[in-house]
């Protein structure tokens, strides 16, 4: 166990507590033929090592844990909880001389690989903070000198893990900037072509989200929890005033992020409707069309000796002729319905959204004329009585 405490001008601790691991490398050569025969005995052999080499570590370890109570015996029991956690844990409680106690864990994303997830045990007290690690990149980040004078500047501990909580959001930011980049790429995708397997991609985005929500939950959790424990002391500070800034602009970019996709997944459902029933009207145009050929090809299949026409050598001829005639006249009667819609047409959707314009302009010219007509046939109506009104004057004065 690693052990490295800073003390800062304004009278609080750091403690940074890093847990040694012991990894064993075996360099083994590969079993020739001739000792093909004696591997039997050296897989015994490795287990029984490899036994031996777990005992050692357990033995380590838990010698790790009796130090770290013996050096801090009011963090007993944080210790022993944090063995092995890989889950978010947030607590609030007492401690010693009536302070106030903030403890835990979270887990945070290292690096931009997402299965690269770390956790941070912490134990908090106005003018304390202890910072278990398992992994040396989290405290070497933590300490550089770029964030020297953060941690300096800070009157109490509470405020020092808020510093820290920034400097871990810097990776949150990354990973939100990639996916905005990814979020783009997927709407000019949709916008241009719009394949059928776009769905999964839109999940796969939505899955994206939901990562990176899961990971801004706990740290949302130690914001109200600091919030709770340390009260206005805290909440006065700048450190906490920054951060509470930062939280409250990633939580606006999630919520806009997540109407984004369902308005994506509420597209791909809408295009897929209009796609399914075009084709299947499609299909039913085409059933119709060719539902004479099917009739009179059904009626002269059958396998009677006597059929009208059967001996006549424009039989087969007239009867071509008939259904092409049948067909040609019940599609110009669908087309005339306007039944056919923009398939049969051949229509690009450019050209559809343009008629659609011309045909709500000429629409609105409509309207203007009929209004204008209108207001022209008020305004004579109107007239007419002022019109007889002074005739009758005229006349009285005669």
């Amino acid at each position: 166990m690693i052990h490295r405490m800073l003390r800062y001008p304004a009278g609080w601790e750091w403690h940074v507590l890093q847990q040694a691991r012991q990894q064993t490398v075996r360099n083994e050569p590969l079993p020739s033929r001739k000792g093909a025969q004696r591997q039997t005995v050296s897989s015994s052999e490795g287990q029984k090592t490899i036994k031996a080499i777990t005992k050692q570590e357990q033995e380590a370890v838990l010698q790790q844990r009796d130090e770290l109570k013996q050096l801090f015996p009011e963090c007993a029991f944080w210790i022993d909880e944090c063995a092995d956690r890989r889950t978010n844990n947030i607590s609030v409680g007492d401690a010693t001389h009536s302070q106030k106690l903030l403890y835990g864990t979270f887990m945070f994303q290292v690096s931009d690989d997402q299965a690269d997830i770390q956790p941070f045990h912490f134990w908090l007290t106005d003018n304390r903070l202890l910072t278990m690690h398992e992994d040396m990149r989290i405290p070497l980040r933590l300490q550089s000198v770029e964030h020297t004078s953060k941690f300096e500047s800070c009157e109490s501990a509470p405020e020092a893990l808020f510093i820290m909580l920034s400097i871990i959001l810097e990776t949150f930011h990354a990973g939100l900037d990639g996916f905005e980049k990814r979020l783009g790429e997927l709407e000019t995708t949709m916008r241009n072509e719009n394949r059928t397997g776009l769905i999964d991609t839109i999940f796969e985005r939505r899955y994206d989200l939901l990562h990176w929500s899961h990971l801004f939950i706990p740290i949302r959790e130690v914001h109200s929890a600091a919030q709770e424990a340390f009260m206005d002391k805290l909440t006065e500070t700048d450190s906490f005033k920054r951060i509470s800034h930062k939280l409250e602009r990633i939580e606006a970019l999630l919520k806009h992020y997540a109407l984004e996709i369902d308005t994506l997944i509420s597209m791909d459902d809408a295009i897929s409707n209009f796609r399914g029933n075009d084709i299947m009207k499609t299909l039913t145009i085409f059933t119709v069309l060719f539902l004479p050929a099917t009739i009179i090809g059904g009626i002269w299949g059958v396998n009677f000796e006597i059929l009208p026409f059967k001996e006549n050598k424009w039989s087969f001829t007239a009867m071509l002729t008939f259904i092409f005639v049948i067909t040609i006249f019940m599609y110009l009667w669908l087309w005339k319905k306007g039944w056919t819609g923009d398939l049969l047409n051949g229509r690009s959707p450019k050209e559809i959204v343009t008629t659609d314009s011309v045909i709500k302009t000429k629409r609105s010219k409509r309207s203007k004329s009929s209004r204008s007509k209108q207001a022209s046939v008020n305004t004579s109506a109107s007239a007419e009585p002022h019109q007889a009104q002074t005739r009758s004057q005229r006349k009285r004065s005669q």
